[in-house]
């Protein structure tokens, strides 16, 4: 499909003005790094599977990753173990319940569901193969980079921050072991879980990680394969449709027809498979734990492209 770069400029510009005075929402609380973040921060950034690059805003702003780079983890240990093993180990459902809920490894035998959930997310780092955590962790840290086009590192001040009160995911990560779905030392995978999650990108960063998803794992920027098989994408991109914004992954699908990822830190991403990808980023977050503005921004600009995977018939002639 032809992107017409005027326009993509000219929605990206909209978003931004149109959603730059919403008040909605509040910074996630429960990490005191996350609270401390300016909420009138909003950066948008597209990046197309030719290496096209629009953005506005305060889209050079490094903020946390979090739950997005479950995304990347999980691209990870698909790459490494296959897609049987993965699905296997880790699932592919919704919960139907929040994404750190207790209550869904509980009700489910001690096992994960989806790696879009806190609980599945451990349960992936687990499964990458590595004689050590910290073998593990530069494995996570080289994919989040090889997806990024360019080094990404972990912030000390929000893994300090998240690591003094993690103590949930802890108890999540010992139940997963009893139930013979954590694949290493849970207390192990617990850390590079967090640890992932407290690295720092970019709305550019993100929308590039994105692109690259969107063109079957090449890096559209540095041209360079982030994975080793093409094949996992598919994949990946159902993963996100079912649980990519958490509680609100079924609503999100319904009105934007998009696989997409959030996180806690304020990020939204959607892919367009073989078109491009979108990112937004803005701090204050909805009772689903999603951006409002990014949320917004996300959705606005796929409908001004009239992006939509499941409006196939579109793109059959393009």
């Amino acid at each position: 499909m032809n992107v017409d770069s005027s326009a993509v400029q000219a929605a990206v510009n909209a978003a931004h003005r149109d959603f730059r005075p919403d008040q909605g929402g509040e910074n996630a609380s429960y990490i005191p790094y996350l609270a401390s973040v300016n909420p009138a921060l909003f950066g948008i950034s597209v990046v197309t599977v030719d290496g096209e690059v629009f953005e506005t805003g305060d889209s050079n702003f490094e903020f946390a990753l979090e739950s997005i780079s479950k995304v990347f983890s999980m691209a990870r240990a698909m790459d490494e173990v296959g897609l049987p093993q993965f699905h296997d180990k880790v699932g592919a459902d919704p919960t139907g319940e929040p994404f750190n809920s207790v209550i869904a490894v509980a009700l489910h035998g001690d096992k994960p569901l989806s790696p879009l959930v806190n609980a599945g997310a451990m349960s992936t780092v687990s499964l990458i193969p590595a004689g050590s955590a910290e073998e593990r962790w530069q494995k996570i840290l080289a994919t989040q980079s090889a997806f990024a086009g360019r080094e990404i590192k972990m912030s000390d001040a929000v893994n300090n921050s998240e690591q003094s009160t993690n103590f949930h995911n802890r108890a999540i990560a010992w139940l997963l072991y009893s139930g013979g779905t954590m694949y290493s030392d849970p207390m192990e995978a617990c850390d590079v879980y967090t640890r992932q999650c407290s690295t720092l990108v970019t709305a550019v960063d993100l929308a590039t990680m994105g692109a690259t998803i969107a063109a079957r794992g090449t890096n559209p920027v540095t041209k360079k394969a982030a994975i080793s098989h093409p094949d996992i994408v598919p994949p990946m991109l159902a993963e996100m449709t079912m649980e990519g914004l958490y509680t609100a992954s079924g609503d999100w699908a319904y009105r934007v027809g998009l696989p997409g990822k959030s996180g806690v830190g304020g990020g939204v991403l959607a892919v367009m498979p073989g078109v491009l990808a979108i990112a937004a980023f803005s701090p204050p977050l909805d009772a689903a734990g999603n951006s409002v503005r990014a949320r917004k921004a996300v959705a606005q600009i796929a409908s001004a492209l009239n992006l939509n995977l499941y409006n196939a018939s579109d793109y059959a002639s393009a």
